[in-house]
């Protein structure tokens, strides 16, 4: 993080970030587990473990206690077991970190169940990527998420993160009907919708989410989103402890923000923007801390109160994890 970075934390979010922080949305790997090339959004250098993640995340909120969900970096090219078997061991050399396997359409019951129980999971990390459906993007959930895979999250009791796709995302009426089957059906799988039910574009949050009110075995995190109006949909909508504070790491790291454009969205980068301005010197943020800003924004609108806030960051993931 630059100064100048830091000079914006202080100066906006050291007074909203609780001295407490579970991030319940990040990611861990070694490069030699990526059997080709490594995605080009991996943070160099050989790992990504535990150290690194916690010397990142006391950059980026400095001063607080962190702890973490961890899971691989879903990627076409991963070696899955060796990568699940890293994060699991990296989860535990901190009590009150947690650790998903990243799953795959084609794993059955039988070798879910056993890898959860031998490594210590608490959940199932899927991701479309992996999809039988093409183009991935595209996909709805039972192509990269089997029912059955859902059926051993209610057996265990275990969390499921998912990253919906398909262009509206929340508000696509395919996305909505699953959501609400499978969490009337499996009770005791817990569902956690990433980046805020997938709200780059925050008004396909704002139509869909209402179509899980009542439904008690689902979350949201706020990871990586940097348009306002998801968070504050979905506290509306499900409450103030259905929110998860989220990085993900490591694309908190990297510098820019996404934006709502039309019915879709734009992640703006270096590589793709020209931050040029005759008004102000344009330097973007890191990831993190715009996601940060938008939260403490929604949480004003919301007019939260400070245990709502904390709850947020830290109580919310204590329950669902059990973490003390």
């Amino acid at each position: 993080m630059q100064d100048w970075e830091r000079e914006l934390f202080a100066r906006e979010l050291d007074g909203f970030v609780p001295p407490r922080v579970f991030d319940s949305h990040a990611h861990l790997y070694r490069r030699v587990f990526f059997r080709n090339a490594a995605p080009a959004l991996v943070e160099e250098g050989p790992e990504a473990g535990l150290e690194t993640y916690l010397r990142n995340a006391a950059d980026l909120l400095p001063g607080r206690r962190i702890s973490g969900l961890f899971f691989g970096y879903p990627h076409e090219e991963l070696d899955l077991p060796a990568n699940n078997a890293f994060v699991a061991s990296e989860a535990r050399r901190d009590p009150l970190s947690r650790a998903q396997m990243l799953v795959t359409p084609g794993m059955d019951a039988g070798e879910i169940h056993e890898t959860v129980r031998r490594q210590g999971f608490v959940g199932l990390k899927c991701y479309h990527v992996y999809a039988s459906e093409k183009p991935t993007f595209q996909a709805a959930i039972p192509s990269y998420l089997p029912e059955e895979q859902v059926r051993v999250a209610h057996e265990a009791g275990l969390t499921i993160t998912l990253h919906m796709v398909r262009p509206r995302a929340m508000a696509d009426p395919s996305n909505q009907e699953v959501l609400r089957t499978w969490a009337a059906r499996y009770p005791n799988a817990r569902f956690i919708l990433a980046h805020a039910a997938r709200g780059f574009n925050p008004h396909h949050t704002v139509e869909g989410i209402g179509a899980l009110r009542g439904l008690r075995n689902i979350w949201c995190d706020t990871s990586a989103v940097t348009d306002g109006g998801a968070f504050e949909a979905i506290v509306r909508a499900l409450g103030a402890d259905r929110l998860l504070y989220g990085s993900d790491f490591p694309v908190s790291q990297m510098r820019g923000r996404c934006v709502a454009i039309g019915d879709s969205f734009l992640w703006l980068s270096a590589e793709n923007t020209r931050f040029e301005a005759a008004y102000a010197d344009l330097r973007p943020a890191l990831i993190g801390l715009e996601s940060l800003r938008v939260l403490k924004l929604a949480c004003f609108h919301l007019r939260l109160k400070d245990t709502e806030i904390e709850n947020i960051f830290y109580c919310n993931a204590a329950v669902l994890f059990s973490l003390e």
